[in-house]
């Protein structure tokens, strides 16, 4: 069992938990991710590395509240602990010699950002970074990017905090302007990545996303992460998550990960793991009442 030793709420809808887990504190690395189960009859979800203690033992998650797993996450409190927390899996991003990056981030993606942000200002980068929102109401981590960033430009779509415009249309202006980075770092919707990859790639950057593509069990067993890199194909959860983002077919990626988009919309719509998980449940408490 895996224990909640914090939790803070970063707005309405993403939490970030500092959890118990001093294997995977003291090897995991930014760009990795691990796998949590709240109970045994919860569904396997993989989240980011937001970062480690090593010291005290500890891993923070950011996550959005979407679904059941995440619901019961999300109504867990300091102190209680969950089933399963398995890393760390993947592979790290692969960040260093790098002396002038741009960190790029849209919305929850700004989560999965966060960490190399990190290792690059620890390693002595100067460091500019790019995070977007809708809206002021859902920005986060800001003091955080501060801390670690020598440029932070805060963007929302609507202009209510920051700058107006998406962070692409600023990454625009900067490289117009003269700036040059050794390595770009963008995470985010599948949209925003590609159309960050199409201003650095006339120019040379180098460029790494971070890929969300399906992912069962995130140990390349179930092949369900496929992607296809440089006309490959790879698994996100082993091979990835990480990317050269000039070798990524985002295409491909747009039509796998919307591959189950009616069913995710069918208000009726019931997984048939979970149902069965239900009715698993159900007969333990019977036999438990007789």
């Amino acid at each position: 069992m895996y224990k909640i030793v914090k939790k803070e709420r970063l707005n309405d809808n993403v939490t970030r938990m500092s959890i118990e887990a001093p294997l995977v504190a003291n090897k995991g690395k930014a760009g990795q991710f691990i796998i949590f189960r709240v109970d045994e009859f919860g569904e396997r979800v993989p989240l980011t590395i937001a970062g480690t203690d090593k010291e005290a033992g500890t891993v923070d998650i950011i996550f959005q509240t979407v679904g059941k797993a995440t619901r019961m996450l999300q109504d867990k409190e300091e102190g209680e602990e969950i089933l399963d927390f398995v890393g760390p899996l993947g592979k790290p991003s692969e960040l260093a010699g790098h002396k002038r990056a741009c960190v790029v981030g849209g919305g929850v993606g700004t989560a999965i950002a966060y960490p190399s942000a990190v290792e690059l200002h620890e390693q002595g980068a100067e460091v500019d970074v790019i995070v977007g929102f809708r809206n002021k109401d859902i920005v986060i981590l800001e003091d955080d990017f501060k801390a670690v960033s020598d440029n932070l430009y805060m963007m929302t779509d609507d202009g209510s905090y920051g700058e107006h415009g998406f962070v692409t249309k600023k990454l625009e202006d900067l490289l117009e302007a003269g700036e040059t980075y050794d390595v770009v770092v963008a995470i985010g919707p599948v949209p925003m990545m590609k159309a960050v990859v199409d201003l650095t790639r006339p120019k040379g950057i180098h460029t790494l996303v971070s890929l969300n593509p399906i992912m069962v069990d995130g140990t390349g067993m179930c092949g369900g992460c496929r992607v296809s890199i440089a006309g490959e194909t790879k698994f996100a959860c082993v091979d990835g998550p990480e990317f050269d983002g000039f070798d990524v077919d985002f295409d491909d990626l747009t039509r796998r990960n919307r591959a189950y988009l009616d069913e995710e919309k069918e208000k009726d719509h019931a997984c048939r793991m979970q149902m069965a998980a239900d009715l698993a449940k159900a007969a333990e408490a019977a036999e438990t009442a007789e």
